[in-house]
């Protein structure tokens, strides 16, 4: 005897859980943030004037995206959004330590002092760069655009020319925009559309 089998329309996928999804917009806030000081729309001795967004949305963003990463075993974009949460909360605490005198820097060693920061975050992002040459171009060219700020406003600080850390602030907006670009491509993929192209890696 024909047995009836009760058929159902087949569900929809889910798409994967992507950590970007937070990573990616509070980065954006944070980097349109930036940009905005370092092109002086607010007047240079208010610096500590994007903390209000770096320190709580971009800093522990990047934290909370890191840390969703590590969960979902993907070591490599943790590495990503963990590097951008250090390098976030060191600025806070580089700006914010710097106007409170908490780490008992002298005025005269204000300058070298953010020299050393950014030294050391020049490097860092740069080989972070280097590591991204087997990845869709987007992200090699996403954190060399922001190399390229670092030493800019390294050239800026220690060289004292306000024109570099202003060409710095423009270079923010360029990967600010990239950074929504990505974004837009993560959302989509989320709620079922189709990913952005992030162009063929510099290495194959």
């Amino acid at each position: 005897m024909a047995t009836d089998v009760a058929t159902e329309a087949p569900a929809r996928a889910v798409p994967d859980s992507d950590p970007a999804l937070i990573g990616l917009p509070t980065f954006v806030v944070g980097a349109i943030a930036l940009a905005l000081v370092q092109t002086g729309y607010v007047p240079a001795d208010a610096v500590g004037a994007s903390m209000s967004i770096i320190v709580p949305a971009t800093a522990v963003g990047q934290l909370i995206a890191a840390l969703w990463a590590v969960v979902l075993g993907q070591g490599a974009v943790a590495a990503v959004f963990g590097i951008f949460s250090g390098f976030w909360f060191s600025y806070a605490a580089l700006v914010l330590g710097l106007a409170h005198g908490w780490f008992g820097i002298s005025d005269a060693a204000a300058i070298p002092t953010q020299g050393l920061f950014l030294i050391a975050w020049v490097v860092t992002i740069g080989v972070l760069t280097l590591g991204t040459l087997r990845l869709p171009a987007v992200f090699t060219l996403l954190f060399g655009l922001i190399t390229v700020n670092l030493a800019l406003v390294l050239y800026g600080t220690v060289g004292e020319s306000p024109g570099a850390v202003t060409t710095a602030g423009y270079v923010a907006f360029v990967f600010a925009g990239i950074g929504i670009y990505m974004f837009i491509g993560v959302l989509s993929t989320a709620t079922g559309g189709r990913p952005v192209p992030l162009g063929r890696p510099v290495l194959n």
